[in-house]
C-alpha cells in the first residue's frame, strides 16, 4: 500500500529537532541521532513486554511447526517477527500466543493448543542465546539482565480448554500465564465481542473458569470478549485482569476495543489494558473500511467474522476500495486515552504482530516500537512514564496474580 503522511491533526505536538551524538573529544559525527535512536536507547534500560504475538501460528502455517525449516536469527520475508527485528525494536519480553482457530472444538482444540504450547517451548530451546522461558515477573527481570528476550505464553480463546478445568490446569502447568476467555466466537460460557449475545456475559461455568484462573495465578485476559463479559469478569475476579491486545473504544468505535466505563474499572481492579496496533482497532477510517470488506464478504456468501475467507477477499476488495493507513500517532492517541481514563499504572502494549494482515504506517513489524516511544516522548511522556507503559505495569499484574 502507498504510505501516506499522518493527517495534520494526528499529532498534537510538533516533533522536537533531532539531536547530534557527541563524538571523540567533544566533536560531532556526521550521523544525526534520531528520536527513534533516543527511544531505542531508552528501551535498553528497562524491558518492553509486549502482550500478544502470533508468530507461533505463522510457524505452524508456513513451516508445519518444523523449526528446522527456518532460521529466526535471519530476517524472515513472510513474517512480522524474527530475532533481529525483536532486538532492533527493543523487545525485552514477549507473550507468545498459543492461539488455535475457533473452528476447532473439543478434543481437536485441546490437541491443537497443546501442539502450539510444544512449538513455543521448542522455539525457546532452539535459540537459548536469544530466548529464555519466563513463568514469573522475576524470570522476566532475569532474562532481561542476561540480554535475552523473556518468553511467556498466552492462550487465546477459551475454546482451547474444551470445557475442562483440568485442561486449564494443565495449560498453566505447561507455562501458560494468561488465557483470553474468547476469540471471535462465543465459547458457551463467555460471550465474544464479535458474536451474538448468548450467556449475556459469563455462565456459572464461566465464573468457575475465572475463579480457577485466580487460584492458579493465571491472568484473565478480556481482549475479544463482549462488554457484558468484561463487566461480569471484573465483578467476580479476585486478581487484576489484562487486555492483552485491545485499544480504546472512545477513540475508535470498534467492538474489539474497551469502553471507557470498563477502563475506569481497571484502577480499582489493578489491571492493565495493553494497546494494540491493529489498524482496524486503531483508526476509525480503517475500522469503517473493514466493515465494508465484511459486507463484501457477506455478498459473496461468507460469515463476516470468519476471518480467513474474509481476508482472502482483501486484494479483490482493495482494488476498488484502497485501504487507508493507520498511523503511529493514532496508536499514541489510544495510549494517551487509556492513561487518561484508567491511569498511568493501567496501560501497556500488545501489538498483535503476525496476527494482523496489515500494520500501521511506521509500525510495519516488531522493529517499530521505538517509533511509538519517540512519539510519546514528543508528547512529554517522561522516562518513568514510559517504563510503566513498557513493562512495569504488566509485570506488577503478573506478580500480583501469582500471590
Amino acid at each position: 500500500m502507498m504510505i501516506r503522511p499522518p493527517p495534520p491533526c494526528a499529532s498534537r505536538r510538533s516533533p522536537r529537532p533531532p539531536e547530534r551524538a557527541p563524538g571523540a573529544g567533544g566533536g560531532y559525527p556526521d550521523r544525526v541521532v534520531t528520536a527513534d535512536d533516543d527511544a531505542r536507547a531508552l528501551l535498553s534500560r528497562f524491558p518492553l513486554i509486549d502482550g500478544h504475538n502470533d508468530l507461533p501460528w505463522e510457524l505452524r502455517e508456513q513451516y508445519a511447526g518444523d523449526l528446522a525449516r527456518t532460521d529466526l536469527t535471519s530476517r524472515l520475508p513472510r513474517t512480522q517477527t524474527d530475532i533481529p527485528r525483536l532486538v532492533e525494536g527493543g523487545v525485552g519480553g514477549q507473550f507468545w500466543s498459543v492461539w488455535v482457530p475457533p473452528s476447532l472444538a473439543g478434543d481437536a482444540a485441546v490437541t491443537a493448543v497443546l501442539e502450539q504450547v510444544d512449538l513455543v517451548h521448542r522455539m525457546i530451546r532452539a535459540y537459548p542465546g536469544q530466548f529464555q522461558l519466563a513463568l514469573t515477573a522475576g524470570d522476566v527481570d532475569s532474562a532481561f539482565r542476561a540480554g535475552r528476550i523473556a518468553s511467556l505464553l498466552g492462550a487465546e480463546g477459551g475454546h482451547s480448554i474444551g470445557g475442562s478445568l483440568g485442561v486449564l490446569r494443565v495449560l498453566h502447568a505447561l507455562g501458560v500465564r494468561y488465557m483470553t476467555l474468547t476469540h471471535n466466537n462465543n465459547v458457551g460460557w463467555a460471550d465474544s465481542a464479535t458474536d451474538a449475545v448468548d450467556t449475556g456475559g459469563l455462565s456459572d461455568f464461566g465464573r468457575d473458569v475465572v475463579a480457577e484462573m485466580n487460584r492458579l495465578g493465571m491472568l484473565v485476559d478480556l481482549s475479544h470478549v463482549s462488554a457484558a463479559t468484561m463487566h461480569a469478569a471484573l465483578d467476580v475476579t479476585t486478581a487484576p485482569v489484562i487486555f492483552s491486545h485491545s485499544s480504546a473504544r472512545a477513540v475508535c468505535d470498534n467492538p474489539r476495543n474497551v469502553p471507557d466505563e470498563v477502563l475506569a474499572r481497571l484502577a480499582a481492579n489493578g489491571g492493565v489494558c495493553m494497546v494494540t496496533f491493529v489498524p482496524f482497532f486503531v483508526s476509525p477510517e480503517c475500522s469503517e473500511w473493514l466493515q465494508g470488506l465484511r459486507d463484501f464478504a457477506v455478498s459473496r456468501g461468507h460469515d463476516p467474522f470468519d476471518l480467513p475467507p474474509v481476508f482472502g477477499l482483501f486484494p479483490v476488495y482493495e482494488r476498488e476500495h484502497p485501504m487507508p493507513d493507520a498511523t503511529v500517532a493514532q496508536v499514541a492517541d489510544h495510549v494517551d486515552h487509556v492513561r487518561a481514563v484508567a491511569g498511568l499504572d493501567h496501560v501497556g502494549l500488545g501489538g498483535d504482530f503476525d496476527g494482523m494482515p496489515v500494520t500501521p504506517a511506521g509500525l510495519r513489524d516488531v522493529s517499530g516500537y521505538p517509533a511509538l516511544f519517540a512519539e510519546l516522548q514528543r508528547r512529554h511522556w517522561s522516562e518513568s512514564d514510559l517504563r510503566s507503559l513498557a513493562g512495569a505495569n504488566v509485570l506488577r499484574v503478573l506478580a500480583d496474580a501469582a500471590r
